[in-house]
């Protein structure tokens, strides 16, 4: 067992993708076809850090060769990002790479046409309830009735203006290797990170006896867990995060102290509501028994009124009606 550096970390994945070697076997292995060179492009590394982020990328100009011999170039937007973000900033840098006029083919193109191009995501958490950690996202041509077009396809024309989708859910590796690519993403599976030191990798160096790509990869990990340099830039990477974890921690809990108190005041109010309609129920029966009362009343006095007409004396009407004399004697 031997201990690497994480590779999760984004000053060890630099230090891995410098390396053309390590390149060609990752990006082989991503699409499935053989790369017979990469050439890291302009503006190669940008480490973006803003509030919730950190997200790596790297471009890369590969030379594809395919089945029939043949090669061609394809442009590779490679990002990796430790924290969930949104698809707005992904958007955001393939826009600005469709519009670069650097990623337009070079020799015999009057027409102008793109380089065909793929996107890689290296992703540190989770995408919705998607189980596969590896989910290969294909564009293909159809026409009105959905009926698949393969006739006079791939155009460059149309590969100028779509391009294809390597997502890779690094949670869900989870030590699972069931054919290349699985392989060479083993050294980012964080189920073989060191329980006492997240920054190292446990790796059984024996599982990759034969395979001269993997233990050049191994090696290069090893030496990077052995840089002074490189552990500092790690702790430094650490204590950003931790930043970022206590803050959106703060967060979450006063979002919850908000939730739960707007839950409070919303039951409140329901009760304070439910108590307004019952008062405003008890006015109405309050009301009625007044009306009432003051019919009963106005009966009352229409009576006495007659009595007194037909001559009945006052002690009588009052004993009868309930009035007290000075009312009878005011009729």
């Amino acid at each position: 067992m031997i201990h690497i550096a994480n590779p999760i970390y984004d000053i060890v994945f630099k230090y891995l993708m410098e390396d053309e070697r390590i390149v060609k076997t990752l990006l082989s292995a991503l699409l499935k076809k053989e790369v017979v060179e990469a050439e890291v492009r302009k503006h190669e590394y940008t480490n973006g850090r803003r509030d919730k982020i950190s997200m790596f990328r790297i471009d890369f100009g590969a030379k594809v060769k395919e089945a029939d011999g043949s090669t061609h170039l394809v442009l590779i937007e490679l990002q990796k990002t430790w924290l969930e973000t949104e698809t707005l900033r992904f958007r955001q840098y393939l826009g600005a790479q469709y519009a670069d006029p650097e990623n337009m083919q070079k020799d015999n193109n009057p027409m102008g046409y793109g380089i065909p191009m793929v996107t890689v995501y290296l992703l540190g958490h989770k995408v919705g309830d998607i189980e596969e950690p590896v989910l290969y996202v294909s564009h293909k041509s159809y026409d009105y009735d959905g009926k698949e077009v393969t006739k006079g396809l791939p155009d460059p024309f149309v590969e100028s203006l779509v391009h294809d989708s390597i997502i890779v859910q690094i949670p869900r590796l989870h030590g699972n290797v069931n054919n290349r690519l699985e392989e060479v993403l083993s050294v980012f599976d964080q189920t073989r990170k060191d329980r006492h030191n997240r920054q190292v990798m446990n790796i059984d160096e024996s599982e990759y006896d034969g395979d001269e790509e993997m233990m050049h990869i191994i090696h290069r990990l090893l030496a990077a867990a052995a840089d002074a340099k490189l552990r500092q830039d790690m702790n430094v990477e650490d204590e950003y995060f931790l930043a970022i974890e206590n803050r959106d921690t703060a967060i979450m809990q006063r979002d919850k102290r908000i939730k739960e108190q707007d839950e409070l005041l919303e039951e409140q109010g329901q009760k304070l509501e439910e108590q307004g309609q019952k008062l405003e129920e008890q006015g109405q029966k309050l009301e009625e028994q007044g009306q009432k009362l003051e019919e009963q009343g106005n009966i009352i006095l229409s009576s006495a009124k007659m009595m007194k007409a037909n001559g009945m004396s006052v002690s009588e009407i009052c004993s009868i009606t309930q009035l007290s004399k000075e009312e009878v004697e005011r009729l």
